[in-house]
């Protein structure tokens, strides 16, 4: 089993425009944006837990639009990978243990982002 470091940096490395919830606002400056979905996923699928949701309060405190996931690991620590997708001053609302809605939308999605990190933990540094 991977460490979460080593997790992070293969998740990192694998996140891609294909891999993202959000293709449209996706870039190589802001490669976390739309991959929150996936990356609980894969991180479940490693380390275990629950994943966790919240909208994402927009900075001028508008309605809500879009939802964010992360994870709780069975220790209780909440790692979150994709935090920086979002602006300093967006916040999140409070959160429920749900499943991300990545997985019954568009399921390609969630089985290249497993199947990159995969690739990339077994490969030799």
């Amino acid at each position: 089993m991977p460490t979460v470091t080593e997790l992070e940096t293969a998740i990192r490395a694998a996140w891609c425009r294909e891999t993202s919830d959000d293709p449209d606002e996706w870039t190589p400056a802001n490669p976390a944006r739309g991959q929150c979905g996936v990356t609980a996923l894969v991180v479940r699928d490693y380390l275990g837990g629950e994943i966790l949701i919240a909208t994402v309060i927009p900075e001028d405190g508008s309605q809500p639009t879009e939802r964010h996931g992360w994870n709780r690991l069975p220790s209780g620590i909440e790692i979150d990978f994709t935090r920086e997708q979002f602006h300093a001053r967006e916040r999140l609302g409070p959160a429920a243990a749900q499943e991300p809605m990545v997985r019954a939308r568009a399921p390609h999605r969630c089985e290249l982002l497993a199947e990159r990190v995969k690739q990339l933990l077994a490969s030799p540094d």
